[in-house]
């Protein structure tokens, strides 16, 4: 028997249609010998055409002969009323027959010897064949579960053929969505600045701006037909149904930006952070999700809406700048529960991210100088001892109380027990520490970053101190000391190296920098940093000054955006970082991205001075940061690969932006 194909091929009529009229054509021109002969060789397609036709149809009705006989005349009457749609494949796929419910249910379109695949997507015949069934294919605008029955038309495998019946689901479908569209999520709404807010307003505004707030509040439940209530003054909770979360979800929840409009004589913007939980089984799953995914918006620095499900995080706006908080409650409070943790520990171990910089290192010394001062036993796990950190890890080493402070990983794992405490500092995501693997040996852990809350948070923690809103976590652990110690007393080096942590971080003091950042800076040098000691850690000779001039010279600018492309021969991440910084000298330059290829992985650094928020940007490449300072990683052996797909998640950007 023939391929499958040979069997229905559609008509040929526009085919000779065509050659007809180019033979006509041919005539017209005066070439009559070539005519004439391609009259003939028409003649002849023509003869052939119709013999093959029929061969075809003998062929078939002996292929229908042959199936019919093996079938009673119950069974052949059965397939040919059936009441649902019925399809007859071969093993491949290919369509032999169908019934007219199927007919009517493509709109009467000839699909007989294609393939199925070709208008059923993603179907697959050997997963049919296994299982026997087929959930929610979508075909013409209705949904269909299809079930499959094997017929054996000889003992030849390859003649197998199977039936399809498409059971039609699209009332469930639509019911189940419109059950789906009516469960009730919970919404939580929190104005995160409402103190310095009404700060900034005179004693007779305040009034007019809490009255507009909750006007704005109160309209916004309304338009999602939901119950809201005010449970603290700045906080309200809403149950809303899942339709009206969806259309939000579309339009990037607006109130973000209603809210942040308020002018009532205020000098600050009010900003909300909103928590949605849904998809729980119940309503205590859903508030306990919107409990959870509120704290993650206002750790990601606030003005910004989480939807959280039981497996799916979504983040919406946070397009504005940190604003500094002016109290220091959470840092004592932070700083209290962090002695108690120490001291309830037999060793304390402190670990940073991979490729660690002066603030990881800074804040890590800082963490080891508190710890001591509790009298425990600390160690600081360090494999790579990369440029940046260099100068500033030669001095530390050198100095007595630190010769056997750093250890590898590997020798770590032999001297952790259930009372070991693992202090995590400048991250908290479980893609950029040091070492997850060693991270999850550890029952009691301790997390303190300056880091937006990523989604891949650790979440198992016995404390965590995310602020968003600090320059550096070495400004967070300087904030701590005198809350911990009465009088502290640091080295000249470890004071050096938080201050040098918050130099890098703040790029000496020019970026995310607030009054505490200079306070802590003051307290620093108090104890005896030297800003000329400093300055030297950041030094470099002139081989590097020259590999950034490379980098820099590959610039591009892209809708006024710098993209650079490190030399191969370049492998420094650090140097990377740096070049970044640089390119924001440039006039007319809002952002800058620098790409890096070591081995397999491909680094971006990203930078802006406020004005484009690259945290989001690289965050939809799987990194993560603050709005003027972030970075990712990649797996792909391509920086091309990689830079379109840096340019495309820029473009989904500005077009957020602009609407």
């Amino acid at each position: 028997m023939e391929s499958d194909d040979s069997y229905f091929i559609k008509d040929n009529k526009i085919y000779m249609i065509i050659i007809a009229m180019l033979i006509i054509v041919i005539l017209l021109y005066g070439h009559i010998f070539v005519g004439l002969l391609a009259i003939a060789m028409y003649l002849l397609l023509v003869v052939y055409n119709i013999k093959n036709t029929r061969e075809r149809k003998y062929e078939w009705k002996k292929f229908i002969e042959n199936f019919s006989s093996k079938l009673d005349v119950a069974t052949r009457s059965t397939l040919v009323k059936l009441p649902f749609p019925l399809v007859i494949i071969k093993k491949d796929g290919n369509v032999l027959w169908y019934n007219q419910k199927f007919s009517n249910a493509i709109d009467g379109k000839d699909v007989l010897g294609t393939n199925i695949s070709t208008f059923i997507n993603k179907f697959n015949t050997r997963k049919l064949i296994n299982e026997g069934i087929f959930k929610r294919i979508k075909l013409n605008h209705r949904y269909y579960d299809i079930y499959s029955h094997i017929v054996n038309t000889s003992e030849n495998d390859k003649d197998k053929i199977i039936l399809l019946y498409f059971y039609d689901i699209t009332d469930l479908v639509a019911t189940l969505e419109s059950i789906n569209e009516k469960k009730c999520t919970v919404m939580l709404i929190e104005i995160d600045n409402f103190d310095d807010v009404l700060k900034s307003v005179s004693e007779s505004d305040r009034p007019f701006i809490i009255a507009e707030v909750e006007k704005v509040i109160n309209m916004y439940a309304q338009e999602l037909k939901a119950m809201v209530r005010k449970y603290e003054p700045n906080k309200y909770i809403l149950s809303v149904e899942n339709k009206y979360i969806n259309e939000q979800m579309k339009k990037k929840f607006e109130i973000l930006d209603t809210v942040r409009n308020i002018k009532v004589g205020n000098k600050l913007s009010m900003t909300l952070s909103i928590g949605v939980g849904r998809g729980g089984d119940n309503p205590f799953e859903n508030e306990k999700y919107s409990v959870s995914a509120k704290e993650l918006a206002l750790s990601r620095g606030g003005d910004q809406a989480v939807v959280k499900s039981s497996d799916k995080l979504l983040f919406y706006g946070g397009t504005t700048k940190e604003v500094e908080k002016r109290t220091k409650v959470k840092a004592r409070v932070i700083a209290h529960a962090l002695v108690d943790i120490v001291n309830d520990s037999d060793k304390v171990f402190i670990m940073g991210h991979k490729k660690p910089d002066i603030d990881c290192l800074g804040s890590s010394i800082g963490i080891c100088n508190i710890v001591r001062s509790l009298k425990k036993e600390c160690n600081i796990i360090l494999d790579d001892v990369n440029l940046s950190i260099k100068p500033i890890f030669s001095k530390i080493k050198d100095d007595s109380d630190y010769k056997n402070t750093f250890i590898h990983e590997k020798d770590c794992i032999d001297k952790i027990d259930k009372n070991s405490l693992l202090i995590i500092v400048d991250v908290h995501s479980k893609s950029y520490v040091q070492d997850m693997k060693l991270v999850e040996k550890f029952d009691r852990i301790v997390i303190i970053d300056h880091h937006r809350r990523a989604p891949d948070f650790i979440e198992e923690n016995l404390l965590s101190y995310i602020e968003p809103y600090a320059s550096s976590t070495s400004e967070m652990v300087t904030e701590m000391l005198p809350y911990i110690i009465d009088n502290p007393k640091l080295k000249v080096i470890e004071a050096e190296a938080l201050l040098a942590g918050i130099c890098v971080d703040t790029k000496n003091f020019y970026f995310k920098t607030g009054a505490r950042t200079f306070e802590a800076a003051s307290f620093l040098r108090r104890l005896g940093a030297d800003t000329i000691d400093i300055k030297k850690f950041f030094s470099y000779d002139l081989n590097t000054y020259l590999d950034k001039s490379e980098i820099i010279r590959s610039a591009k600018i892209y809708n006024n955006i710098a993209i650079a492309v490190c030399p191969d021969k370049i492998k420094d991440t650090v140097l990377a970082a740096q070049v970044a910084d640089e390119l924001l000298n440039f006039t007319s330059i809002k952002a800058s991205f620098v790409l890096i290829k070591i081995k397999d992985e491909i680094f971006i650094s990203g930078r802006s001075l406020g004005d484009v928020n690259v945290q989001i940007i690289l965050e939809s490449l799987g990194g993560g940061g603050h709005m003027t300072m972030a970075g990712t990683r990649l797996i792909s052996s391509s920086i091309e690969d990689v830079l379109q797909k840096l340019k495309v998640a820029i473009d989904k950007y500005i077009e957020e932006v602009r609407k």
